[in-house]
Order: C-alpha cells, then sequence, then structure tokens
C-alpha cells in the first residue's frame, strides 16, 4: 500500500505532509505506519517506515529530523541533522535547506509553521499542556530570530482529537480559565461533570492571538477515523497496550 500524505494548500510551495498510518511496515496493534521509536514495536518495522517517510519527503533518513517530545514549550533550533540522543523539546524551527523537521503525535497537535518567503520552518508538537504553556508562540519567536515575520508565516495542525472526542473533567477547566477566561469557549457539556475540549480550536486561537498571518486545521479526527490515524486515547479506551505514532513533516 502506498503512503497516504495529507497536504495544505497554505503550506505551499514547502514540501511537507502529515502522514497517515496507511503503507506501513508494523503489524498488529501498529499495523501501518507507526515511526515511533518509542513505542514497543520492532524497532525494524519502526525504520523501514522512517525510511518511506524520509523518501517521500526526499532526503536520507539522518536528514528527518525529531526531538524527544516531553509537553513542554521548549524550541530547538537547528541547522544539521541530530546525532545520538534527541534533545528534550516540543518544536524545532531551521532556514537550511534539506533536513525533514518531524513531530510525532497519537492525538496531540502537529503543527507545521512556514515563513517561505524568509525560508524559514518549524514543526511543533501542541498537546494540551503544551499549548497553554505557549509551544506555539515560542515557535515563532524562535522562527523570527532567523529572519522569518510571523505575519508572512502561515501554519498548520495537522490531524488531531477533535471535540466530540474528546472528554475532560473539571479541574481540568479550572487549569484553562485559571489561565484566561475566555478559555471557556472551548469547552462544551459533557455527561455529568465531564466537559468536551475543542484541542485545535485553541491551537487556532493561539496562533492568531500570536499574530500568525494565516492557520488552519485539517479537520482530521484522529480518534474516530482508525483505519488511518493512532490515537492514544482510542487505544486506551480499546485497553490496548501500546499505540501507534504519526510523523508530520515539513523540508525547505
Amino acid at each position: 500500500m502506498t503512503l497516504e500524505i495529507l497536504t495544505s494548500d497554505l503550506l505551499s510551495p514547502v514540501r511537507h505532509g502529515f502522514f497517515s498510518r496507511r503503507g506501513g511496515a508494523s503489524s498488529g496493534i501498529f499495523a501501518g505506519l507507526n515511526c515511533g521509536y518509542g513505542s514497543s514495536d520492532q524497532t525494524e518495522a519502526v525504520s523501514v517506515n522512517r525510511k518511506r517517510v524520509a523518501q517521500a519527503m526526499d532526503v536520507t533518513p539522518e536528514a528527518l529530523v525529531g526531538i524527544h517530545q516531553v509537553h513542554s514549550p521548549t524550541v530547538l533550533t537547528i541547522d544539521k541533522p541530530i546525532n545520538g540522543d534527541k534533545p528534550k523539546a516540543d518544536a524545532v524551527v531551521t532556514a537550511t535547506p534539506d533536513l525533514a523537521l518531524t513531530i510525532l503525535t497519537a492525538d496531540c497537535q502537529p503543527v507545521l509553521f512556514a515563513d517561505s518567503d524568509a525560508n524559514v520552518i518549524g514543526a511543533a508538537h501542541a498537546g494540551w499542556r503544551g499549548a497553554l504553556d505557549g509551544v506555539l508562540e515560542a515557535t515563532l519567536n524562535a522562527m523570527e530570530s532567523l529572519g522569518a515575520m510571523r505575519e508572512n508565516t502561515v501554519a498548520v495542525i495537522g490531524p488531531s482529537i477533535s471535540q466530540a472526542a474528546y472528554e475532560v473533567g473539571p479541574e481540568f477547566l479550572d487549569e484553562f480559565v485559571a489561565d484566561s477566561p475566555e478559555n471557556l469557549q472551548f469547552f462544551a457539556n459533557g455527561t455529568g461533570d465531564r466537559l468536551q475540549f475543542d484541542l485545535p480550536a485553541f491551537g487556532l486561537h493561539r496562533l492568531r492571538q500570536a499574530g500568525v498571518g494565516q492557520a488552519e486545521w485539517t479537520r482530521h479526527c484522529t480518534y474516530s477515523d482508525p483505519d488511518r490515524f493512532y490515537s492514544y486515547r482510542r487505544s486506551t479506551h480499546a485497553k490496548e497496550a501500546d499505540y501507534g505514532r504519526l510523523i508530520s513533516a515539513i523540508k525547505l
């Protein structure tokens, strides 16, 4: 099966892709294009999958630049492949051609950024914690330090968990309201004291508040489409032992 690569006209002509799970070498609960070495999948299968992604992005496997994601607002600026242990961060930016910046997700937001005039790109992993703590704004700041202009920068949120699938408790709401009362708009009533949180809408709000030129969500829900996407929450509900990781990539 060939790879399925979702793209956005906003990011054109910059090479990029939000890869679904289709077309990979993994099997069982990881069936498809699992690109996470941090999973309990066979290392050989993950390596094959990542080589397929590298080929699709027209780079060597070594030029697939990834980081050790920890739900932080930390951004790494790079100009060459990362060798050895991956540094802890949740976003990466570059102005160097032929490096494919990558983010792994399984419900959290993968966000790809580009200022094509300045030849600066970025990629961020934005779960609720990272988004609330400012990883999207920090990515824009780091891109500006490389010569980008945020009003010329576009940002696209890839497949993420949708509001209908994201049930949270009242303590979750409290944390967001403590940050800003206007965050109430991203919650809807659920069953009992449960609430439904709109993560992509919150991500778009933070991006637009930060002054990004244009921003959009691809409107793909990871939880509700098991044939195409991995989902941490869906795997938890199904009591599966582990889950695959989707990859998103961008390069100059």
